[in-house]
């Protein structure tokens, strides 16, 4: 007779006594739990098959139980799972001020192919009361956001920085200093309910009782707005920055 020494032989339980997801069985998979009956029954078919009958729905409800985390990611995550999302944030998906002039249209600047967004079938004629996912996502990462800014222009860029992370865009703020202040969006030519959510006010950034003059896009995506006296990857002077255009 063999004694194991620990129950974390052979790498498949942790010291919790705890089956280690990371190299646990795949999804259903009864087969690492079989190879532990004993030699004395190994040869028994019948046994084998009621002990896998048995173990069968408990490794397909752990199996189940691991995607659960997967599917409440944020970055993945899509339709009723975001909503859930959104209730643990503090943010639905409907909007309490309507998104006008976003749907896509052939012909219509700022709207056509990868900018607008498409109409749904209970969707009102003209505004936008209910986000698509992406939009959507952007939101709930804003809000995350806000819920943890620390109120500094510093904190502020990091901020923006996770949300737009993987999009392409950044922010550019400027302090006017009389308790105004202006956003640049720096990067490709941002679709419709990005620009529409910035204008609503939902992705601001921005202290208690300071005004927002101004949300800016460029003329010309991936370009540096045009400013004197700066050379950097947000301003830069003549025959390099591009005029920025006011969203609102």
């Amino acid at each position: 007779m063999s004694y194991v020494d620990s129950w974390d032989e052979g790498g498949r339980w942790d010291s919790g006594l705890q089956w280690d997801v990371n190299v646990g069985p795949n999804l259903g998979d009864v087969t690492p739990y079989l190879d532990r009956i004993t030699s004395e029954h190994r040869s028994k078919p019948k046994f084998i098959a009621m002990v896998g009958g048995v173990l069968q729905p408990l490794a397909d409800s752990q199996g189940l139980l691991n995607t659960l985390i997967a599917l409440y990611d944020l970055d993945v995550a899509v339709g009723v799972q975001l909503d859930v999302i959104g209730k643990w944030i503090g943010q639905s998906r409907n909007l309490s001020v309507p998104l006008t002039g976003v749907y896509f249209s052939f012909d219509t600047a700022g709207v056509g192919f990868d900018q607008g967004t498409w109409h749904g079938p209970f969707d009102p004629v003209n505004d936008v009361v209910t986000l698509p996912d992406d939009a959507y996502r952007t939101l709930l990462r804003a809000t995350i956001a806000a819920n943890g800014w620390d109120g500094t222009i510093g904190g502020a860029y990091a901020a923006w920085n996770i949300l737009f992370a993987g999009t392409g865009f950044g922010i550019l703020i400027q302090d006017l200093g009389d308790m105004h202040m202006l956003f640049g969006l720096t990067g490709p030519l941002p679709d419709a309910v990005t620009v529409a959510l910035l204008e609503g006010g939902y992705l601001s950034l921005k202290p208690a009782g300071v005004q927002v003059d101004a949300y800016l896009t460029p003329s010309v995506p991936d370009t540096p707005y045009f400013g004197f006296d700066a050379e950097n990857t947000n301003v830069a002077g003549f025959d390099t920055g591009a005029w920025g255009l006011v969203a609102a």
